[in-house]
């Protein structure tokens, strides 16, 4: 089993700047993809950015050229750098971990318990 804590979230003026943090614990996810999606009220939970095991990434449109996700397999950590945060941003932002290849779907095996990321105007 993986257990995965997020970290980082917060309010933010619009043009801003936080960085997520997903701390994994339970067993070393170095051989996982680990990616971000993201929950606005009344919308579907929405795919953000994932980065495989071997630090190949790919981003949602709606966030490339603005946020950034790495991983730290030593602290067993993956993080989301997002910079220049627009209004529409604001959500519970979820971690998410699953083997093999990345994935655009929630189709992921785990998953933690959500930030939240406020972005005002």
């Amino acid at each position: 089993q993986v257990q995965l804590v997020e970290s980082g979230g917060g309010l933010v003026q619009a043009g801003g700047s936080l960085r997520l943090s997903c701390a994994a614990s339970g067993r070393s996810v170095n051989n996982y993809v680990m990616a971000w999606f993201r929950q606005a009220p009344g919308k579907e939970r929405e795919f953000v950015a994932a980065i495989s095991w071997s630090g190949g990434t790919s981003q949602a449109d709606s966030v490339k050229g603005r946020f950034t996700i790495s991983r730290d397999n030593a602290k067993n950590t993956v993080y989301l750098q997002m910079n220049s945060l627009k209004p529409e941003d604001t959500a519970v932002y979820y971690c998410a971990a699953r083997r093999i290849r990345i994935v655009t779907t929630p189709n992921y095996d785990y998953w933690g318990q959500g930030t939240q990321v406020t972005v005002s105007s």
